[in-house]
């Protein structure tokens, strides 16, 4: 039975419509886009925090005066289940050369956050964090995080726990 114009005009009109209900979807880019042979080091206060999926956000405002801690090198790191050497890692940690006052921190996902006991880090709150920019620093002030320093607790967010 063939459709009536008036009906194909509205399947259509609805077809057409129906990417303009869906919700936004988020942007993400995969993680090889990282340079993951230079770690970098940022610590300040968290502007905004943004506890999802695919992982969770934070908002940093860094510190004035960004050093190195004098300690870095020996912090104690936790145990987890894929193999990275957190010493090497932390033994190479450099500041970053960008000096974008405000940086984007990409944890790990709510999964993983769950499973090393993370509580929800809030605006305010005074973090750390050892992880990997983009190639070359191009791009926005992003930090795919590794190790983050929160509370007194450290936590290797590659992995889960062991």
């Amino acid at each position: 039975m063939p459709m009536s114009r008036r009906r194909f005009v509205l399947a259509t009109a609805a077809a057409s419509a129906t990417p303009l209900a869906l919700p936004p979807a988020w942007a993400h880019h995969g993680w090889s886009s990282f340079d993951a042979d230079r770690p970098i080091y940022l610590e300040g206060k968290v502007v905004s925090s943004k506890w999802q999926n695919p992982h969770a956000e934070l908002m940093l405002d860094l510190s004035p005066g960004l050093a190195l801690p004098a300690d870095l090198k020996q912090r104690p790191l936790p145990a987890q289940s894929a193999g990275v050497d957190g010493p090497a890692l932390l033994a190479k940690t450099v500041l970053p050369k960008r000096k974008d006052r405000r940086w984007e921190l990409e944890l790990a996902p709510l999964t993983r956050m769950s499973a090393w006991k993370v509580a929800e880090i809030k605006a305010g709150d005074p973090v750390s964090a050892v992880g990997f920019t983009f190639k070359d620093e191009a791009g926005d002030a992003v930090m795919r995080v590794e190790y983050l320093f929160a509370s007194g607790k450290s936590y290797g967010l590659r992995s889960s726990p062991v």
